[in-house]
């Protein structure tokens, strides 16, 4: 079995001034990354392997999210990519839990794709910022996987872990 965490970044700050691979959170986008690992901890969903893309927003949504030290790959690949890329370089994953962490609207894409059922949750739809899926695969390699084979375990988006009660 092969579980995926597919986050997208916390939501950004458009008023910054230059490129968009450089852009940074802004103050909603710090309070909710660390929403979002605590809502992962507290599930035992901790990866083993992160790839994330090389994006300034993507690289400080992962270090706010606060988890264990883990063996990360930051992939140009993953900036802005459609769902096919992501699939490409989460096929060349190894560990058996992995956090993916790239941009909409490719990640969001991604996830609908690669589920058999949706989560019956409204903003699964649009994926905002920071949304999560918890999806699994019963297969013995990242190589393995096909779209429409995996099991959403959990959905979430910051403004409803928030809600209920979450740090961040």
């Amino acid at each position: 079995m092969k579980r995926l965490i597919l986050m997208r970044h916390a939501k950004s700050d458009w008023s910054a001034s230059g490129d968009d691979h450089g852009r940074p959170l802004n103050a909603r986008g710090r309070h909710s990354a660390p929403a979002m690992g605590q809502w992962l901890a507290d599930r035992d969903w901790l990866p083993d392997e992160v790839l994330c893309s090389t994006a300034t927003r993507t690289r400080h949504t992962l270090t706010l999210l606060g988890l264990p030290d883990t063996r990360t790959r930051f992939e140009r690949a993953l900036y802005l990519a459609d769902p096919d890329e992501i699939i490409d370089v989460l096929r060349s994953a190894s560990g058996d839990t992995v956090l993916l962490l790239g941009h909409n609207n490719g990640i969001g894409e991604c996830a609908q794709q690669l589920v058999a059922d949706w989560p019956n949750h409204p903003r699964f739809a649009d994926y905002p910022t920071c949304a999560t899926s918890l999806i699994r695969f019963d297969v013995a390699h990242w190589g393995d996987i096909r779209k429409g084979t995996g099991h959403c375990e959990d959905f979430a988006i910051p403004r409803e872990v928030i809600a209920a009660g979450q740090p961040g």
